[in-house]
């Protein structure tokens, strides 16, 4: 009992934490903003990779294919990430199966 409780406890925290990070996460025009180092209104691979972000990441971001993530794909990407974590919290998701 006690070593549920406990995982029970991690899982919570892991997911408070998460949620945390996603609601501290600055808006999709200021990271437009900062990434956009040539100001042509959306970031390009090279911007997106020089930004700290994973290279195989940046072709699910550009919705379109053409090239850039522009405001809108990021506001987008944002958005699904937001409710994946959302469906994950502590009461949310699929009910579990009875076991019975």
């Amino acid at each position: 009992m006690r070593r549920t409780l406990i995982v029970l406890a991690l899982a919570s925290t892991a997911t408070l934490t998460a949620g945390a990070a996603m609601a501290q996460m600055p808006s999709p025009e200021k990271i437009i903003k900062a990434w956009d180092k040539n100001a042509d209104g959306g970031v390009d691979k090279a911007e997106w990779v020089a930004a700290g972000r994973k290279e195989k990441r940046f072709a699910v971001a550009d919705a379109d294919g053409d090239g850039k993530v522009s405001l809108e794909e990021l506001k987008s990407g944002m958005a699904k990430m937001k409710a994946a974590a959302a469906q994950t919290a502590p009461g949310k998701g699929p009910p579990a199966a009875d076991p019975h």
